[in-house]
């Protein structure tokens, strides 16, 4: 047993060498922000392709799919894909031109050229707090793979929202170190190796899992004979009325009207309308391979995830045919179970190594583009606008260490919620930037599909309604505190005074829901030509 903690200890540490020295070293010539934030714009498409996989392969989905797949025994969740490609499509001809045009840094100041300063504001603010809530969801999942690992090595061993802790700082202090140093190049050159890592590791755990199976296919088979395992569903139960039909199909996220329709709103936002995603799309040297690299990452986002669904689900029937008495509970750490105690040796490392290569790499770009849109949005044209780039730099490293820690309590917060209830990470994860995307989708749809619509102000408002009709009528409950007496989680929920009838609308449609407000809303009201100070306008 020494031994093979010591191989695998070994190969995690070469790993992380690894990756804070290609940051340091990506990352040396950083003497500008606009080197900091875009790379110059010398980014190789191809790298670019690879950083946005590395980007939406956070730990959510590393750890976060396969217990999708474990608890469902389906590929229901992969059809989610479809939007994502239509979404690419429509993304790479409506929103990437002007982004390029206008030499954006943080692309909410093309909102500032559009409508106003408050706009942007608005905007960006909702971009800042979306970001540091839904990352730190995604660390959470950080914490997971070292609570695996604690309680393999101590057996019996109380876990306590402290032991999620230490893990979820040791990934989040190293993450933030290099992405400071070495800003966005240090960004998309880790993504690179972390991306061929994560692939590889889903791939091996596939056949692993496999071969672990005593009669395999056979075995496989008739496990899930009876189990509807069908990629596409429709949602729709012909046995009721269509009204209940009709509420339970909009309460399913995993449909194929939510993969259509759903998916293609929210694909929309998060990379349309995201600096986290679009940042890295700006690096490329010009908007021909910024497209290119985004349509890309589309396709090749079907056969990850099915890939990860299939760990889940082989794993699944694994622990079927292998009980395991100390199997977690909680679905996202099935696959770190199985990891930690059933992979070979040295193997075992390197997956690990691959766990947090997922966190990382989501974590490293949600870093820089926090900081990013805080500096453009904010520090520059606010706190200190005679900021020079040498100054400006300095203060964007400060922003990246000060949204690691918020994300850090973020991660904490879910750590400790997820010791008292069985919570699903990925409708979490994702939920959490749906609540106020749709709303930024909406001003943003506005200021590219027409000329003359939208008022600086009014926007506001109708970004307010947007946040505000995703939370009533999704029904979006806030859990606010535990009774001990009765075990029940009592929570707050914004749709409650909604009729009976009404469905509690499911993730996949937050996007959707926000967007048609704030865009329906804004529309209403003429623009003004806008003179913005020279501070707030793209360099």
């Amino acid at each position: 047993m020494n031994f093979a903690l010591w191989v695998d200890g070994g190969v995690i540490l070469f790993y992380f060498v690894l990756i804070v020295g290609i940051g340091l070293y990506a990352g040396r010539n950083n003497t500008t922000l606009q080197e900091f934030a875009l790379g110059g714009h010398k980014i190789p498409w191809w790298a670019v392709l690879a950083s946005i996989i590395a980007a939406e392969t956070s730990a959510a989905t590393f750890l976060g799919t396969p217990g999708e797949g474990y608890k469902d025994r389906s590929f229901a969740y992969a059809q989610l894909a479809i939007g994502t490609i239509i979404a690419r499509v429509i993304i790479a001809y409506l929103f990437i031109a002007p982004y390029f045009k206008h030499k954006v840094q943080s692309i909410y100041e093309f909102l500032t050229v559009r409508f106003g300063p408050r706009t942007k504001d608005m905007a960006s603010g909702i971009f800042l707090l979306s970001r540091v809530l839904g990352i730190g969801v995604r660390l959470y999942l950080g914490g997971v793979i070292l609570v695996v690992i604690w309680r393999y090595l101590l057996p019996g061993q109380e876990v306590t929202v402290w032991t999620y802790f230490w893990g979820i700082v040791f990934i989040t202090v190293v993450t933030t170190f290099y992405t400071a140093v070495g800003g966005i190049k240090a960004v998309i050159w880790t993504d690179l190796i972390q991306a061929c890592l994560m692939i590889g590791a889903a791939i091996f755990a596939v056949f692993t899992i496999f071969f672990h199976i005593p009669g395999g296919w056979q075995t496989i088979s008739e496990k899930l004979s009876g189990q509807d395992i069908s990629m596409f569903r429709t949602g729709w139960d012909a046995t009721k009325p269509f009204g209940e039909a009709l509420k339970g199909m909009l309460e399913n996220p995993y449909t194929i009207f939510a993969a259509i329709v759903g998916s293609t709103f929210f694909t929309m936002a998060t990379h349309g309308t995201d600096q986290d995603m679009v940042q890295r799309m700006l690096t490329a040297e010009n908007p021909q391979k910024s497209r290119l690299s985004l349509i890309v990452s589309g396709f090749a986002d079907i056969p990850i995830v099915l890939a990860f669904l299939v760990v889940g689900i082989l794993l699944w029937v694994y622990y079927q045919v292998n009980h395991d008495p100390s199997l977690p509970k909680v679905t996202n750490e099935i696959f770190a179970h199985y990891i930690v105690h059933s992979m070979p040796i040295g193997i075992r490392g390197l997956i690990i190594a691959g766990v947090f290569a997922t966190m990382m790499g989501s974590t490293s770009a949600a870093l820089n583009a926090l900081a990013t849109s805080f500096i453009r949005d904010f520090y520059q044209p606010y706190i200190n606008p005679a900021a020079s780039d040498r100054r400006a730099v300095r203060a964007a490293r400060i922003a990246t260490a000060v949204f690691g820690l918020l994300m850090i309590v973020v991660a904490t917060a879910v750590a400790y919620a997820a010791l008292k209830t069985n919570v699903t990470i990925i409708p979490l994860a994702i939920g959490i930037l749906g609540y106020g995307y749709g709303a930024i989708l909406g001003v943003f749809l506005l200021g590219v599909l027409t000329e003359d619509r939208g008022n600086d102000i009014a926007n506001i408002f109708g970004m307010l309604l947007g946040i505000a009709a995703v939370l009533i009528l999704a029904k979006i409950q806030i859990p606010l505190y535990d009774d001990p007496a009765t075990g029940s989680v009592f929570k707050f929920s914004f749709g409650g005074f909604m009729p009976d009838w009404w469905p509690a609308i499911s993730w996949p449609y937050f996007v959707l829901i926000g967007c048609s407000v704030t865009f329906t809303f804004s529309i209403l009201f003429a623009s003004k030509k806008v003179i913005a100070p020279q501070s707030q306008l793209p360099a």
